[in-house]
Formats: structure tokens, C-alpha cells, sequence
């Protein structure tokens, strides 16, 4: 998502620019997606605000069943981009205050993607689910129980849990006396 703002940064602050991106990005390792959405760069004092409101998807696997799964992303940022040299004269300008990832190269090229790239992380889901009610996988077999119940039937105890159920078992019995 190359922008060339030679002619932006050459105009008074508050110029305004706004574009529409259709485009094939590959995030990280997961594939080429799709993004959708739109871009307006706007001339500051040091350089150039791009704000973006996009629309992508993620594609994932399940965290309880693993099986394929799209995640609609609407991913949101404002980033000001400072330029590496003058666009009036070629000179270098000395580096921003603040150390920033987000520069205008030495053609006025404005690249969004690393800017796209940590909202995209941002935006992801912390768990990702095929759907809220999904069961997951048999600890035992490994059946996938949103297709109904395993073959192994029965849950394995696991004996460390066996003086918590001992426990467990008098306070049923308790309560059951003390009822009757």
C-alpha cells in the first residue's frame, strides 16, 4: 500500500488526500487477504497523518475443535509519517523527536503496511472460535463432539483428583443426611 505525497508535502498544512483500497495484502504467515476500506493523508506541520478505517478477514483454525475458520477484521488507525528528506530542496532532515517506524522515503513514498500490520494484530481476536456453542475436541479420542458424542464414552479420572472427589463425596452425603 504504496502513496507517493510529493505533491501533498509540497502544499500547506491541512491539505487533505483520501483513497479508496481494494487490495491483496499478505499479513505475517497466514495467506493473502483481502483489504477493503479507505485512506485519507492529511498534510501536517513534520508530515503527513494517514488515518485508515479497513475491512479485512483472518484466516484461522478453531481454538477448541481446530477446524478452518474466517474472522471478520475491521482494523482503525491514525499514524503520522515524517519524511527523510525535504521535498522542496532534497536535503536530509534530521530524525523526529520520538523514534518512529513510519517514514516517507527518500522518493515520497508513504507505505502503509507495517502501520497496517499492527493494527491488523491489534484488531485480532485473543481466542478465536467457529462459533460461541463450540465443544472442542475429546481429551481421550480427540472426536470432534460438535459432531456428537466420542466412542470412548467414558472420561478417564485422572487419580490426582481423587482426594478432591473423596471430599467432594462427603459433602453430597452430608447434605443428603441432614436433608433426611
Amino acid at each position: 500500500m504504496l502513496f507517493n505525497v510529493s505533491l501533498l508535502l509540497r502544499e500547506p498544512i491541512g491539505a487533505r488526500r483520501e483513497f479508496a483500497i481494494d487490495e491483496e495484502w499478505t499479513p505475517d504467515d497466514a495467506g493473502p487477504v483481502r483489504v477493503l476500506g479507505a485512506v485519507g493523508l492529511l498534510r501536517t506541520d513534520k508530515g503527513v497523518l494517514a488515518t485508515a478505517v479497513l475491512a479485512t478477514e483472518l484466516n484461522a483454525t478453531c481454538d477448541r475443535c481446530l477446524c478452518p475458520v474466517r474472522v471478520p477484521l475491521r482494523i482503525e488507525f491514525s499514524e503520522e509519517f515524517f519524511p527523510v528528506i525535504d521535498p522542496f530542496t532534497g536535503w536530509a532532515l534530521p530524525e523526529p523527536e520520538e523514534p518512529t517506524p513510519f517514514r516517507i522515503d527518500e522518493h515520497h513514498l508513504l507505505d502503509l503496511d507495517e502501520a497496517v500490520r499492527q493494527a491488523w494484530l491489534l484488531a485480532r481476536p485473543m481466542r478465536i472460535l467457529c462459533r460461541e456453542s463450540c465443544a472442542g475436541l475429546c481429551p481421550e479420542c480427540g472426536a470432534d463432539l460438535n459432531r456428537g458424542p466420542c466412542r470412548c464414552g467414558q472420561q478417564a479420572f485422572d487419580p490426582r483428583w481423587q482426594a478432591l472427589a473423596a471430599l467432594r463425596e462427603r459433602g453430597i452425603a452430608r447434605e443428603d443426611d441432614e436433608e433426611g
